[in-house]
């Protein structure tokens, strides 16, 4: 849980950061500001407790908080974005003991310089990985562990381009990309597990195409879509075996302090397991959103139509 909170305060400090910097651009400007900060903070509770009951059923609490912060820089042909996404939970069931339900840990980091009309020249970076060990047999913490923090970790630094018309989409390809799968745990550091060639290895270099796509959509007042892709493809071994992922988060907004989330999570990866993975979790509770009120809409050089 160290982890959790030390990145919950860089995300924080990053915060902080662009809102100095949004004042300072204030001061040159009262009509354009470049910093765009949108954050969600979200704590979910579900709880459920049985007396006496026929029907059967064992007593259980769970909570699960996120984070979830974007943060982009845009003026003239410069475009900045950082997304991080912290999320973490956990449930406790009489007789079964406390078991992990979700684990997120994802920060991203992109730039890019335009040549077109919504094109940009770019090239970022990111790193996944989660925050603390994960189990078989439903993250029984007396089964056989299979993955903990950095392990797997993926960074990837790559070139390419970007195609953003509007906050709403964002797509990304990078035919120059380099991946790095981290296995830090030494009880993990075997031969195959994640890729690793041999005994004791603790990464894994791969060099291939890395293409990413986020797309939000309102479906209805107060009720959002956020879709999320990413596929990768290895020049140098097996090019064919694509590693595939797909998100999708529903919120929904009750009032400014409750709302209820719907995740979604699909991932193939070959060296982790030949098997499709599926993730789906549900949850009410509290969030508060953190936003500077900056739209895209409100930036002037960014309106090319206006400058016709």
């Amino acid at each position: 849980m160290r982890k959790l909170f030390i990145v919950v305060s860089i995300s924080l400090g990053i915060y902080a950061d662009a809102q100095e910097n949004v004042k300072k651009d204030s001061i040159k400007t009262d009509t354009i500001k470049h910093w765009s900060v949108l954050g969600k903070n979200s704590l979910l509770i579900n709880q459920a407790a049985f007396s006496n009951w026929v029907g059967g059923g064992a007593n259980n609490v769970g909570w699960l908080a996120g984070a979830n912060y974007n943060i982009t820089y845009e003026k003239d042909k410069d475009l900045w974005e950082n997304i991080i996404v912290l999320n973490y939970g956990q449930n406790n069931t009489k007789g079964l003991g406390t078991r992990k339900t979700q684990d997120v840990l994802s920060v991203s980091t992109n730039y890019g310089r335009q040549f077109s009309k919504s094109w940009y020249l770019s090239g970022g970076a990111s790193l996944q990985s989660q925050f603390s060990a994960g189990y078989e047999d439903g993250n029984n913490p007396s089964a056989k562990k299979i993955s903990n923090f950095m392990a797997p970790g993926y960074l990837n630094f790559g070139l390419g381009i970007t195609y953003r018309p509007n906050d709403n989409l964002t797509v990304t390809m990078r035919p120059a990309n380099a991946r790095w799968t981290l296995v830090l745990d030494e009880e993990l550091q075997t031969a195959g597990n994640y890729g690793l060639k041999q005994d004791g290895d603790s990464s894994l270099l791969q060099f291939g195409f890395l293409g990413t796509a986020l797309y939000k959509v309102k479906l209805m007042e107060d009720i959002y879509l956020t879709n999320t892709a990413s596929v990768f493809s290895n020049y140098l071994d097996h090019p064919d075996r694509f590693v595939l992922s797909y998100g999708a988060l529903l919120n929904m907004k009750v009032n400014r302090f409750i709302s209820t989330n719907i995740t979604l999570d699909v991932l193939y990866d070959h060296n982790q397991i030949q098997k499709t993975q599926l993730k789906q979790t549900l949850g009410v509770g509290f969030a508060y959103t953190l936003d500077n009120g900056v739209k895209r809409s409100d930036r002037k050089d960014s309106q090319w139509w206006i400058k016709k």
